[in-house]
């Protein structure tokens, strides 16, 4: 397979894997670059791949702001937007495992206080149906009425234009949270188990984190060893919503 990719002038590898390794090996490339988590510590991922990158190449640029660069026209490829109210979106999905996700009792809550304000979306990929379909049913016995359930039912450009177009954005820590730093999404970002200080929103002027600092944080466990949870389960409906009113309208959240 890597035969076909052809030669390459640089090759940079952001991964520690076997299959990353068996890459490296067999591309052809004068000068391989591999990223090493030893060498560089204590900072945000963003700035620790600049780090690597500028070290690679002996060179000293900045880490700028994230961006998503396509050919795709996004509003051609995407499916309609329904709204009569300003968006807000719900991500609850967390790829990285159960101990990432917060409760959709407490999603539905949030959702349901600000239903008058925002028309709900709820986003995420097809392992994320059953969580946002919980949530779905919560809102219905809650009387809202105003949601679209669209976990499962986008493709990569269509997420992309939904997330742009998002007033307000409640998200675990996720892949859909980065892409909203990308348009600058007002975001509150609900944290457990991993480390916020290396995975939170690069660059978001309108950004808060929502975390409980507890003794065992961060684990980086995929389930929680200890079996409690706490991490997730200590956050409430209410430490988000009182966060609502200064995320979207602070043009710096600290």
């Amino acid at each position: 397979m890597t035969r076909k990719l052809g030669k390459f002038d640089k090759y940079f590898s952001f991964r520690n894997s076997i299959r990353s390794n068996l890459y490296k090996f067999f591309i052809r490339s004068n000068l391989k670059f591999k990223y090493k988590r030893s060498s560089f510590q204590n900072s945000h991922q963003v700035d620790k791949y600049n780090k690597f990158i500028n070290k690679s190449l002996n060179i000293d640029l900045p880490a700028m702001s994230l961006k998503i660069y396509s050919d795709i026209n996004l509003k051609e490829t995407s499916k309609e937007i329904s709204k009569n109210k300003p968006m807000l979106g719900i991500n609850p999905g967390a790829s990285y495992g159960s101990a990432k996700r917060w409760y959709p009792e407490e999603f539905a809550t949030v959702a349901a206080d600000l239903c008058n304000q925002y028309d709900i979306f709820i986003i995420g990929g097809p392992n994320e149906k059953s969580i946002s379909a919980d949530i779905e049913k919560l809102l219905i016995k809650k009387g809202v009425t105003n949601y679209q359930n669209l976990a499962g039912r986008t493709n990569i450009s269509e997420l992309i234009h939904l997330v742009s177009n998002f007033d307000l954005f409640i998200t675990g820590d996720s892949g859909p949270m980065h892409l909203a730093a990308c348009y600058q999404v007002p975001t509150i970002s609900i944290f457990g188990p991993t480390r916020d200080r290396e995975t939170s929103q690069w660059l978001n002027q309108k950004s808060v984190i929502i975390k409980k600092n507890l003794d065992c944080q961060p684990c980086m466990q995929r389930t929680c060893p200890l079996k409690h949870h706490k991490c997730m389960k200590l956050i409430k409906a209410r430490d988000v919503l009182i966060h609502v009113e200064a995320v979207v309208n602070s043009s710096s959240i600290k």
